[in-house]
């Protein structure tokens, strides 16, 4: 998997930040004035927020080759365009270390997939263009607050709509997904608000790839779909909340 590297040290780097520094009690009287001291001891509390992200697409391919002219197709995304992430975020307050997150988010991006033809050496390229309303419904856990900082890690479940799939291309993503999520950030708290920097890995948990292609009438075209078993997205969204 090609985030596999991503998501070890994510999980390392958020694991470090919520253990006891070895130098915090030799820093324990160097307590700093808490700015908006009782925020999140309300019961709920909101914000916005706005990132970016990078899509990805993990296809299982078939080797499947076409019995009119002895083509065979294989698919790869070679590189990643950033997308722009804005939504609101509503948070509820369960215990002192875990909060409740419902996260409504549109991401704009897309995916670009190239198309190697094994036989002859051809390759073609499709953009596959996406604008996702998502509703994660994540648990956070935050470590003790220190003077103006608490890190935290979390983990949810985002269900998925893509309202820009478009007919007439070598694939055609279902509009429906729903993605695991695990993350990690810290809350800093500034005078007047508070802000958040987090960095979260999302795997898509369903077949993406439409394989009823009724919508083509180049039959020439069905080897792209015939040649995949399976797709799912990925997603690498870095998100910086205000409250």
């Amino acid at each position: 998997m090609k985030y596999t590297h991503y998501y070890i040290i994510g999980c390392l780097w958020a694991f470090m930040m919520l253990l006891p520094s070895p130098s915090g009690v030799a820093h324990a009287q160097k307590r700093k004035v808490m700015n908006r001291p009782y925020i999140d001891q309300r019961k709920f509390h909101y914000g916005f927020l706005a990132g970016m992200h990078l899509q990805d697409i993990e296809l299982e391919q078939n080797g499947t080759i076409d019995p009119a002219n002895g083509n065979q197709w294989f698919a790869e995304t070679p590189n990643y365009e950033p997308g722009f992430s804005v939504g609101i975020l509503g948070e509820f307050f369960l215990t002192k270390n875990l909060g409740l997150r419902i996260i409504p988010t549109m991401h704009f991006g897309t995916k670009n997939v190239t198309f190697r033809n094994e036989t002859n050496g051809d390759r073609l390229y499709q953009t596959i263009k996406s604008t996702y309303i998502t509703i994660p419904v994540d648990v956070k856990f935050s470590a003790e607050r220190f003077n103006n900082y608490r890190p935290y890690i979390m983990a949810g479940v985002t269900p998925a709509l893509d309202l820009t799939v478009k007919k007439q291309k070598q694939y055609l993503l279902r509009n429906a997904d729903v993605y695991l999520e695990a993350g990690f950030g810290c809350d800093f708290y500034l005078p007047f608000f508070k802000f958040i920097p987090e960095v979260k890995f999302m795997y898509g948990l369903s077949n993406v790839i439409n394989k009823n292609r009724s919508d083509i009438t180049d039959e020439t075209q069905l080897i792209f779909t015939q040649s995949v078993n399976r797709a799912r997205s990925k997603m690498i969204v870095f998100t910086f909340y205000f409250e």
